[in-house]
């Protein structure tokens, strides 16, 4: 596909217009809520048991350790520069085997995330991550969605304000296209492909059999390729009641998204096979939004209406004693992600 082509996908399909833009009409709307709060970082008291509430600069790693251990993929935390063999001494004693995941600790949008299928995919992870990062067991459930959770602290049970199904990166063959050409007939995978190329190289030449699905990434980011679907209509009493149940045993969450990984919507239905890949907080977007058959003015709505139950949330706890932060411990927050991501950048 031409890259003229390709740049007038991305003008007319408003999910890949940058961050920046999307949200230039939603910083009014905070600017609002930031006046009736009378802090513009009031969202750290949303979840008051999160680093920022999970808005900026939190641990995947704490937050993991606030979830009950069956209900998430078993998880080490290395640090940059721990040699090799450390690192699979600890894979070891956790019982994490290849395939494995590999993430930054604090992440962002999908940065420097990979599949680690052996030993010298860890050995060159090892070499570049300059950043605190998880290795985790590769959950090997076909399915994974977003579900947005919210529950007012004065209320027992909380509700789901939105479900995002997830469609990975994935070619199938035709027999006589290889990997590169399937990848250039779809525009959402082409915009991919400078950091397909980069994990892959010489493999994207490869001529997969007719019929023959190679999933390219194996997890579901927006940012990575993935095509995110509006499944809400799926938010019934059982799959409600479900999802309650695991986020009540986490302690003082009210806001945010879990993505997680499950085998089929019946079993998750009565809570079996599913694993929690990541829970996210005061940062979360409600990424239904992205679905392709929905209008900009569709997604301001939404960024909206989960603002205003964010500033809710957020005073009532601060009625109960969680403070906000300062001006100054939320600039201090600002620089340190701006500083984060360029590592990332540069992973």
């Amino acid at each position: 596909m031409k890259r003229a082509a390709l740049l007038f996908h991305k003008i007319t399909h408003w999910e890949y217009w940058p961050f920046g833009i999307v949200y230039i009409p939603m910083y009014f709307v905070w600017l609002y809520y930031s006046l009736r709060a009378r802090s513009f970082f009031f969202f750290n008291a949303s979840n008051p048991l999160i680093r920022n509430g999970g808005f900026l600069m939190e641990s995947k790693k704490e937050i993991y350790d606030l979830i009950p251990r069956q209900f998430y993929p078993k998880t080490i935390l290395c640090k940059p520069g721990e040699p090799l063999s450390i690192v699979q001494q600890q894979c070891k004693a956790a019982g994490i085997s290849f395939p494995q995941i590999a993430k930054p600790d604090i992440g962002m949008r999908g940065m420097a995330v990979q599949k680690i299928e052996n030993e010298q995919d860890l050995k060159a992870y090892l070499e570049k991550a300059d950043f605190d990062f998880l290795i985790q067991e590769y959950i090997d459930l076909p399915n994974e969605m977003g579900v947005f959770y919210v529950r007012f602290p004065n209320q027992a049970t909380g509700r789901i304000t939105g479900i995002v199904s997830k469609e990975f990166l994935t070619v199938t063959g035709d027999g006589s296209s290889s990997v590169l050409d399937l990848i250039e007939q779809n525009p959402r995978y082409h915009l991919q492909l400078n950091a397909l190329w980069k994990m892959y190289q010489e493999r994207l030449l490869e001529v997969p059999a007719a019929g023959e699905r190679v999933m390219l990434v194996p997890y579901g980011n927006h940012a990575r390729g993935s095509r995110f679907v509006n499944a809400t209509s799926w938010a019934d009493e059982k799959l409600t009641e479900v999802i309650n149940r695991i986020c009540l045993q986490v302690p003082d969450f009210y806001y945010g998204r879990i993505d997680m990984k499950y085998n089929t919507l019946e079993e998750l239905r009565e809570g079996k096979n599913l694993s929690i890949i990541e829970l996210n907080g005061a940062g979360s977007e409600p990424t239904h939004i992205y679905d392709p058959g929905q209008s900009i003015f569709t997604a301001w709505k939404e960024i909206v209406r989960h603002f205003s139950m964010l500033f809710r949330i957020s005073r009532i706890n601060h009625s109960r004693g969680h403070r906000f932060l300062t001006f100054s411990e939320g600039i201090q927050m600002l620089r340190q992600n701006k500083l984060h991501v360029q590592k990332l950048e540069r992973f």
